[in-house]
């Protein structure tokens, strides 16, 4: 077998900003191309994974990715535990170090911007897979991918994202990545205390991406297309009553689907706790678990994109 090498089409994947429109087109079609494939077009290539916070999804689907690649993998998921950081290493050096193991690094942290710190220090390619509450780029594009695979378009959808927005690095990825198709328009429902932060609604209103701020789930969702829930992340309040004001009521269960129009899907990034109910799984708008199976695909995409390779020769 023969591959024939391409000049990287990404350096690194740090932030949303990085994807413009021909980017994402670029992504969903190579997820595309690439879902269900099995070869050796990675082969010799070694992914680490660094993850200092824990994961199920992103961890083992980007594994999944490069094993079905043909490349091998590498890591720690407890890097704050079982890594030299228990030492007092800064995470500069420890990228410094695992860069001379392998050839791509999926770095999670809990500090936003500790992939972007990465990316400064490294010689191989750095993928954010989510840094505190920041951003989780690769989420943002399965999900939109999803959008796409679901509902055949982005543009010009009524998208509402709701739960956990101050600390959701999901739902600003995904608000970031919606600014870059026409007629989109958001509807961003929680409590005051969980409200998307100042920052991504000042980029919107830049793009004259049209947004309403509210409280008022069951109002929202009668004309939209997409509810993209988020879990409450109580590991990120350390004043308990702010999170108890935070649970608002933002839930979907069967009495909400009867408001949501039959053409609209219901997506969350998981994993859930209370905030949709589990009878809501039968209903066939409920995309949640297709989406997470996306992540596949998706990130078999990236990888390809940042190794600089194309199908087999």
């Amino acid at each position: 077998m023969v591959t024939t090498a391409q000049p990287r089409l990404l350096d690194h994947v740090v932030s949303a900003h990085q994807f413009d429109r021909d980017l994402l087109e670029h992504v969903v079609a190579r997820a595309s191309a690439l879902d269900g494939v099995r070869d050796r077009r990675l082969d010799g290539r070694i992914m680490a994974t660094l993850f200092y916070e824990p994961s199920t999804r992103t961890r083992l689907s980007f594994e999944s990715a490069m094993v079905r690649l043909g490349g091998s993998v590498i890591g720690t998921e407890a890097a704050r535990e079982f890594s030299s950081a228990i030492k007092g290493e800064t995470l500069e050096d420890t990228i410094r170090m695992v860069e001379a193991y392998a050839d791509v690094i999926v770095l999670r942290h809990d500090e936003a911007g500790a992939a972007g710190r990465a990316a400064v220090v490294a010689r191989v390619p750095i993928v954010n897979a989510g840094d505190g509450p920041g951003e989780h780029p690769t989420q943002a594009l399965l999900d939109l991918f999803t959008i796409h695979r679901e509902l055949g378009r982005v543009d010009g959808l009524h998208v509402v994202l709701c739960g956990d927005l101050r600390h959701g690095r999901t739902a600003r990825s995904l608000a970031l990545l919606l600014t870059r198709y026409e007629g989109v328009r958001m509807s961003f429902v929680a409590p005051a205390v969980v409200q998307m932060e100042p920052d991504i609604l000042s980029l919107l209103e830049t793009r004259r991406v049209p947004y309403t701020v509210t409280d008022n789930l069951r109002g929202a969702v009668t004309d939209c297309d997409v509810v993209y829930q988020t879990r409450i992340q109580k590991e990120r309040f350390t004043d308990p009553g702010e999170f108890g004001r935070a649970r608002g009521d933002t839930r979907i269960d069967a009495r909400l689907m009867e408001r949501l129009p039959q053409r609209a899907i219901v997506m969350h990034p998981l994993p859930r706790v209370d905030e949709i109910d589990p009878e809501v799984d039968a209903d066939p708008r409920a995309a949640y678990f297709r989406q997470a199976r996306n992540g596949v695909a998706v990130r078999m995409a990236l990888l390809e994109m940042l190794l600089g390779e194309t199908s087999p020769a």
